[in-house]
């Protein structure tokens, strides 16, 4: 049998509870390595590490995804901190911001997650909208809403048309990053999708695909990687 793709994913680092321990750990919601292994590929998770070792970490994989989680460090790109915008996860930021930096540099695909596209956009040099209302419908619960391609993008190869897709999210790009082009766009106007402009396999999404059933864009992913 073929090997899969080796499809590396970023984790939580969080203090979790199960059985008769609490302690810290390294956390993924099952979702990501599930959507990968239907996708074809093979997960590994990547918690947070010294980013001096991101680049030897990248290179013995096939493709990276930037999972979902808490608001980037608004300092990470210039701004002052909005009171709506959530705690600080340094340790994650300066990783995965290793981590995208290591996957551009080495051609490596690489797909951004919610988080994982705003941490994109940022590491490229743009900002972030602290807080937006509409895209978080209850607390804890995942929305759906609507979301348009742009005709010629790599994200619109992928799907058929406007889907609905699982969302859960109250910031939004706002300048994009150098070489980054919007590729999706909800309903009222924000930025869904984006993809750095080039022969290499870069996109985020600001939605959760691991939440759903598609598998388009995983797919999309794991195809690079192959």
């Amino acid at each position: 049998m073929r090997d899969r793709p080796l499809i590396g994913v970023s984790t939580y680092l969080e203090t979790a509870r199960w059985g008769v321990w609490e302690l810290e750990a390294a956390l993924l919601p099952a979702g990501y390595p599930r959507l990968v292994q239907a996708a074809g590929g093979a997960a590994a998770m990547l918690p947070p590490d010294d980013p001096a070792y991101a680049a030897g970490v990248v290179a013995r994989l096939d493709a990276v995804v930037i999972a979902g989680g808490p608001d980037v460090d608004p300092a990470r790109y210039g701004a002052a901190r909005d009171p709506r915008c959530g705690p600080e996860a340094r340790a994650r930021d300066s990783w995965e911001l290793a981590l995208i930096g290591a996957a551009l540099a080495s051609g490596t695909p690489l797909l951004g997650i919610c988080r994982g596209m705003q941490l994109l956009n940022v590491a490229l040099g743009g900002t972030l909208v602290q807080h937006i209302d509409g895209h978080v419908e209850t607390v804890g619960v995942f929305g759906r809403h609507g979301v348009k391609p742009v005709p010629g993008s790599l994200y619109a190869e992928l799907v058929d048309g406007e889907v609905s897709v699982p969302t859960y999210h109250h910031q939004a790009v706002e300048r994009l990053g150098e070489g980054l082009v919007a590729s999706a766009f909800a309903q009222d106007g924000t930025v869904e999708a984006v993809e750095l402009a080039g022969p290499g396999w870069v996109l985020g999404v600001q939605w959760h695909p691991e939440m759903g059933a598609d598998l388009s864009v995983m797919r999309g992913l794991i195809a690079a990687a192959s």
